[in-house]
């Protein structure tokens, strides 16, 4: 046998490449494997050796590479060996491509592509895609847990991202059953046994200890990450996902003891928006993580309006966001102000000063950047005490312009923290505040106020998103220049959503330069658009409470999850009814002109009882979408055609007898049918409709407005100076004159209903006495639920 020997030959070459020793010696047994090995070695040129991975790759071709396009090979080993091609899917998808090209010459682009060349899988990418996975399959795993079929999640994650590394999605994969599982217990260790059919006697009956149900989503807790209010001592703990170790609250036990008796040892969080804007829906996992936490753990959520930006602030925004906090289902402890502590916070910021922690600076913008990136100390960072103070009070009394001067807090200039260079704690701001009136011409900044006044109301858990981590450090700081009660700060991911912008800036233009109608526009990711759009603040929470609180900052979520929620609730709670889009006129000759019958349809999803029915009018002239006709009939259209039949819904199959054209002879004016009442006929068509509710009667005329997503790309927001390009110009299609059934007509505003196969809508403010008008919520069609694109 070739190989024998130890000492050269084709074991000594198999080994060379990386192949483990069993394989190798199994290869040389095999003469023509081992021909064919030895043939790719060489044509890939690595007869001194190469990495395993690289072994591996080039043992699959010899085994598997198609026969019938071997001129094709070298071109293939120059994409392994220079690591174009490096994964075994990547691998499979060249042998495809190969073999169904047998000639000489193929595209290389059109090759590449189908191989995945050049195609970079992130982490990230994996990441969103098995959690999205695993989100579908949930119930499943919570069942079966470690007796889940791993290969079947991995096949899941390949079907969606063909190229990516199958090392790390195995990584991934398992990392995220830890998560949702936990430590294996000796139940998951156990073989399962097969039942064994047998009578039960009732001499054999015992007691049996069932184990609980698994959770499902409903029962996960998601704020069992968070510690309780008399842990607010420790200091530097390492935090999963930051990197390396930041910082944790560490309170003096005597200060600690003060803030317990305060709050009665409750937990105290806050909302804490800032009123220049309408509230997104990253706001409303905000709302989750502050509100749930405290009524999870029976404490109180404050609503905190963070105006100390005057120039950006309006009473409609603070009354917007008031109203919002409401509809979402949220009960606020206080409605405060930081402006209601700004006394104290000036006291405060003098009293930092006293104590050698901040300084009057002179320096423009434009120096103080200059300065902070080359770690230099402002010339007035060593000015005396006296002076500072005694400038600050000029300051206070409107005696310096604004510009001229700012107070900056004395940190650390050395620092890797960008967040600790002598951050501004006070500007001068010559400008009324909606809130606060004239008082003060001087506004404390965010640092400054945000965690001064989460110490002053005794919060226990100051809670934002993970952009702010690096202000930790600051936060912390200053509470402790000042001996103040220092709250428990936790990051948490913040919410991206496909397809559209959340940006406030970008919001704002949008609605100022009229891209959108308002801030309510229902193509908006505003939470005021979405109640405008139908989208129900159950469904929402339901939405956020999916996604947990986690701090892996890798995420936007797909539309279409959110969707699959909104359809949820809506599939219960919308009544049924038909609405004609764009509506063909037609003509049931053999039914009297004067006949009208009362159907009975179902009201609601999947209704069983008959009190769960409304009447629809059948009578001699109804309507059909006129996407529901064609002159010419087809093997795979189950709409109506001329000579064939379809079944009305609710009613009686009709079939098509004749049509009326217009002069351009393509235009279909109206259809005559002849209907079947026996129903004898068993067409596969099935058609929603609306019917003359009289003689001559048109039926209820109504506006409807199509929505779709906002954006054409899944992150506008990556497309720099050139997001607005990306608009959908299909975002917004208006149907002026649909035809709806008359117990539509008294409908109220915010009324939902489900228009049987067009989707979800509701009835939208515009609306008039004289013309309903609906906009579509979401379509019947859901994406998510069957595992999306």
């Amino acid at each position: 046998m070739p190989g024998d020997s130890a000492g050269g030959g084709p074991l000594e070459l198999f080994l060379k490449i990386g192949l483990d020793e069993r394989t190798a010696k199994n290869t040389v047994a095999n003469n023509k494997v081992t021909a064919n090995l030895t043939a790719v070695i060489n044509e890939a040129a690595v007869a001194d050796g190469c990495s395993r991975t690289v072994g591996n790759l080039l043992y699959t071709v010899a085994t598997k590479f198609p026969a019938n396009a071997l001129v094709h090979r070298p071109t293939l080993l120059q994409y392994i060996v220079s690591s174009k091609i490096k994964a075994p899917a990547q691998l499979d998808a060249a042998f495809l491509f190969f073999a169904n090209t047998a000639s000489e010459k193929f595209n290389l682009s059109e090759f590449e592509e189908a191989c995945g060349v050049g195609v970079e899988v992130s982490m990230e990418e994996i990441e969103v895609c098995v959690r999205d996975i695993f989100y579908e399959k949930k119930d499943s795993i919570l069942e079966q847990r470690y007796r889940t079929n791993v290969g079947e999640l991995f096949g899941h994650v390949r079907k969606k991202l063909p190229w990516a590394d199958p090392k790390i999605v195995k990584q991934i994969i398992d990392a995220k059953l830890y998560e949702l599982l936990g430590e294996r217990t000796a139940a998951d260790n156990e073989k399962p046994q097969k039942k064994k059919e047998k009578p039960v006697k009732v001499e054999d009956k015992k007691t049996v200890v069932v184990a609980p149900a698994p959770p499902s989503e409903e029962d996960i807790n998601p704020f069992l990450i968070f510690p309780q209010p008399e842990e607010n001592f420790k200091v530097h703990t390492e935090i999963f996902f930051s990197n390396g170790s930041v910082l944790r609250c560490c309170n003096k036990k005597e200060v600690l003891e003060k803030h317990l008796k305060l709050t009665g040892g409750k937990v105290f969080s806050r909302f804490p928006p800032e009123p220049n804007g309408y509230l997104h829906i990253g706001h409303a996992k905000a709302m989750f993580v502050d509100f749930g936490l405290a009524k999870e753990r029976g404490g109180n959520c404050y609503l905190r309006y963070d105006d100390t930006n005057p120039e950006a602030e309006k009473e409609e925004y603070i009354d917007h966001i008031k109203e919002i906090v409401e509809w979402m289902g949220w009960k606020p402890f206080k409605i405060t102000y930081a402006s209601d502590y700004f006394q104290e916070l000036y006291d405060l910021a003098v009293e930092l000063i006293k104590r050698g922690h901040a300084y009057v600076d002179h320096q423009t913008p434009e120096e103080i950047k200059h300065y902070r990136e080359h770690k230099m100390n402002s010339p007035w960072r060593d000015r005396p005490i006296e002076e500072s103070l005694e400038l600050f009070e000029k300051m206070r009394e409107g005696k310096m312009d604004e510009g001229e001067a700012t107070l900056r807090m004395k940190q650390d200039m050395q620092s890797d923290n960008y967040n600790m260079y002598d951050l501004i704690a006070y500007r001068i701001k010559k400008t009324p505040h909606p809130h606060a009136g004239d008082k003060w011409c001087i506004y404390p900044s965010y640092d400054y106020a945000h965690c001064i006044v989460d110490s002053l109301e005794n919060i226990t858990h100051s809670l934002c998103t993970l952009e702010f981590e690096t202000r930790r450090a600051s936060y912390y700081w200053l509470l402790h220049a000042l001996d103040l009660y220092q709250p428990y700060v936790w990051e948490y991911s913040r919410l991206n959503v496909t397809n559209t912008v959340m940006s406030k800036r970008k919001l704002n233009r949008l609605v100022t330069e009229k891209w959108v109608d308002g801030w309510d526009d229902p193509r908006l990711m505003t939470l005021a658009g979405l109640r405008r759009r139908g989208v129900t603040s159950t469904a929402i929470n339901g939405f956020v409470k999916g996604i947990g609180i986690t701090r892996s900052d890798s995420s936007t979520i797909r539309l279409d999850r959110l969707e699959y929620h909104v359809r949820e609730e809506l599939n219960k709670t919308a009544p049924r009814t038909m609405v004609v889009l764009n509506p063909l006129k037609v003509v049931i000759t053999n039914l009297k002109e004067d006949s009208v019958m009362d159907l009975e349809a179902k009201k609601w999803p999947d209704a069983q009882t008959d009190d769960a029915v409304y009447k629809v009018p059948f009578s001699k002239t109804i309507y059909i979408e006129r996407s529901d006709f064609r002159l010419k009939d087809t093997k795979d259209y189950y709409g109506l055609a001329p000579g064939k039949s379809v079944l009305l819904r609710y009613a009686f199959p009709i079939k098509c007898t004749d049509f009326i054209l217009a002069d351009d002879n393509e235009t279909v004016l109206e259809i005559r049918a002849e209907y079947d009442p026996s129903k004898k006929t068993k067409p596969k068509g099935v058609l929603h409709w609306v019917s003359e509710p009289s003689t001559g009667v048109s039926p209820l005329l109504v506006e409807v407005r199509l929505f779709d997503k906002l954006f054409l790309s899944e992150n506008p927001a990556e497309l720099g100076d050139d997001w607005l390009g990306d608009l959908n110009p299909q975002s917004k299609i208006v149907i002026p004159s649909a035809f709806a059934v008359s117990s539509l007509q008294d409908s109220a505003i915010g009324s939902t209903f489900q228009f049987e196969r067009l989707g979800y809508f509701v009835v939208d403010k515009d609306s008039t006495p004289e013309k309903l008008v609906f906009n579509r919520t979401v379509t019947l069609r859901d994406s998510y639920a069957k595992g999306g694109k």
